[in-house]
């Protein structure tokens, strides 16, 4: 095991359930974004980014995707010596394995990895955010305050402050309160779930939550009120950057939109701080002599014979003539059918759009795939591996879910394949 004064650990086994079935098959940090990522790319490739070279991945949730896409860290060089990405599943003991209860019981679990490594500092990450951050310079902040904690925290609007953990400050920014989804905030600082923590320090309030029968096992709900309740020095980092949760369906097609819309606030080809990926080799996209692309990311693989609007497509997607695709996010491997006009349209892995399907917020009225809970603003969500009947009319807000049962006169889906 490699030695390092930093480690970071990236909690990535949550299973995403607002992204329905986007994360059917897969955990959510596996999810694609923007073309050529995945969203797990982001704390990758800022850890690289910031002189991190152990890096602890913990999956739980449909974890094989995500395991092989890591895998030993290549993409992000730390597949050398002296460096590693390490997948940490719960931590099996007995012939039984003990799922991960929450994000502190999560790297409890895996306390004797953090030991063998002997880190002087922890980095805690999420591996579900949208953004490029400089945790070097979030760690000379903890060192120079003689911090045990550091909190990094972004400034939201005040009307949504509710919806977050708010850390409120002195004027020094060290922490004195943490208040989980205040109704009425005295602060406008979210917790980004980025943390730094002097690892002595942490090791001790892990073991001490863990012996606490009551507790969530939670960061935010736990281990920092503990810490603050036992005198410790907590400061909060302040990130001024671009950073968004993609943990809906509506957050999910925004951020990628904002790719097309603001490449100043999410810019992906800057060379001084790349976002690395793993990508399968495939010949270059082609667009064909009718075929027109407009503001509109695409990458290898990708066949267009029909106009892309405002859209965002992954590896080997094939949009045919006569076709429409405007504001959509296509994964890996879909073809958009001769005639289909898709619109706010999010289509899984090698999903086949049949011919003159009409999808999106253009088409009114509900359907048996409507679904409120989890799609909003007109977006239409598709499974991944389905074959959507030629003709098919689908309005806003639904999910096409291959295990939703409707009637054959009511249903959209073809058949089903494996993908």
């Amino acid at each position: 095991m490699a030695k390092a004064e930093v480690v970071a650990m990236i909690l990535a086994g949550g299973q995403g359930a607002r992204l329905g079935v986007l994360t059917k098959k897969i955990a959510k940090p596996a999810v694609p974004f923007g073309s050529r990522y995945r969203i797990i790319d982001f704390p990758l490739s800022n850890c690289v980014n910031s002189g991190i070279e152990i890096v602890g991945v913990l999956s739980q949730y449909q974890p094989l995707a995500l395991n092989t896409y890591v895998g030993n860290g290549h993409p992000w060089d730390l597949d050398r010596q002296n460096a590693g990405a390490y997948i940490l599943p719960p931590f099996q003991k007995s012939g039984k394995s003990d799922w991960y209860k929450g994000t502190a019981n999560a790297i409890y679990q895996n306390k004797d990895f953090l030991d063998d490594c002997n880190p002087k500092y922890v980095v805690i990450l999420s591996g579900d955010h949208i953004y490029k951050m400089d945790y070097g310079a979030m760690l000379k902040s903890h060192i120079e305050r003689g911090a045990d904690a550091t909190v990094a925290v972004y400034e939201v609007p005040w009307e949504e402050a509710p919806r977050f953990g708010i850390l409120n400050t002195k004027d020094d920014d060290s922490i004195v309160e943490f208040e989980e989804k205040p109704k009425e905030p005295k602060s406008n600082l979210a917790s980004m779930g980025v943390y730094v923590f002097t690892w002595s320090v942490l090791r001790e309030a892990l073991i001490k939550d863990e012996a606490d029968e009551n507790s969530n096992n939670d960061f935010g709900k736990n281990i920092i009120p503990m810490l603050l309740n036992d005198g410790c020095k907590l400061f909060a980092y302040r990130f001024a950057g671009y950073w968004k949760d993609v943990g809906t369906i509506s957050s999910l097609w925004e951020t990628n939109m904002d790719i097309l819309d603001k490449p100043e606030d999410i810019n992906l080809v800057d060379r001084s701080w790349r976002i690395f990926s793993r990508n399968p080799v495939k010949p270059s996209q082609y667009i064909g002599s009718e075929g027109k692309v407009t503001n509109s990311a695409l990458t290898d693989g990708c066949r267009i014979y029909g106009d892309v609007i405002h859209s965002v497509l992954s590896n080997s997607v094939v949009v045919e003539k006569g076709a429409v695709v405007k504001d959509c996010v296509l994964l890996p491997g879909v073809t958009v059918k001769a005639g289909a006009h898709l619109e706010r349209c999010i289509v899984d892995f090698g999903t086949i759009i049949g011919e003159n399907v009409k999808a999106g917020p253009s088409v009114s009225g509900e359907g048996p795939y409507t679904n409120h809970k989890i799609c909003s603003e007109g977006i239409v969500v598709f499974e991944r591996g389905l074959k959507i009947k030629a003709d098919s009319v689908i309005p806003g807000n639904s999910m096409i879910d291959s295990d939703i049962e409707v009637s054959d006169e009511e249903s959209v889906i073809e058949s089903t394949f494996r993908v």
